[in-house]
């Protein structure tokens, strides 16, 4: 096993990623974040842009998923869809790679042909592929991928019919028995309930985010419901 994995198994990955003009939306925001998070026990953090990722390295001694943010012609979420983004995480020493493996053109390539090109051109980058459905996973993975998310389940077109509120578990679990890497379960994880399941359902990993690492929008949820109690 890859030796980042066996660090990851088992364990909680934090992503440390904040928006738009929340507070927290700067290098030291999310490093704050990552500190408490390897104080918690985190086996590893997920983080977004150049700036945020390299003071989180240099302040917390964990494994970092590093990936680049951008958008599809939709204006869906887009992962780490260029060549020259690669390069830069390369360059900044990011131990995983996410990027997106949904089949979603960028480069004139789906996210499969897009990991395969990436693994040639990279051969020392370690590839999560952030999918959305069972047949992303499985492309991904005889595209090269070395480990699975399902990070983007519910937030792409052929997904967005998904429930707002509810983890993706039947994907985590079809894929966990179909695949031989590592597949990590990521997205609308609300609860230790909900992680506990993931890992009971197979998951190597669960990554945790908006409920720890965005509290602006955490508490809009509890707003909404004091607001509106009948819902």
């Amino acid at each position: 096993m890859i030796e980042v994995f066996e660090k990851i198994k088992g364990g909680m990955i934090i992503s440390c990623q904040s928006e738009g003009n929340d507070p927290f939306n700067t290098p030291s925001g999310v490093t704050l974040f990552a500190k408490a998070a390897h104080m918690a026990g985190a086996a590893a953090i997920r983080s977004q842009g150049l700036a945020k990722i390299r003071m989180i390295k240099k302040n917390v001694p964990l494994p970092m998923i590093g990936l680049l943010k951008g958008k599809f012609s939709d204006g869906t979420v887009k992962i780490t869809g260029s060549f020259r983004q690669v390069e830069q995480l390369v360059n900044l020493g990011c131990d995983i790679i996410a990027i997106d493996g949904t089949f979603r053109l960028r480069e004139r390539l789906t996210g499969p042909d897009f990991i395969t090109e990436v693994r040639k051109r990279f051969p020392n980058c370690i590839v999560m592929a952030d999918i959305a459905t069972f047949e992303e996973g499985i492309a991904c993975e005889a595209a090269g991928a070395q480990c699975l998310s399902t990070t983007l389940s519910g937030y792409t077109p052929d997904t967005i019919h998904l429930p707002k509120n509810e983890p993706d578990f039947k994907l985590l679990e079809s894929l966990s028995l179909k695949c031989k890497i590592p597949v990590i379960a990521e997205g609308k994880i609300k609860s230790p309930e909900d992680a506990s399941k993931m890992i009971k359902l197979g998951a190597f990993a669960v990554v945790i985010g908006t409920v720890i690492t965005r509290p602006r929008v955490v508490m809009g949820w509890y707003n909404e419901a004091i607001k509106n109690p009948s819902l």
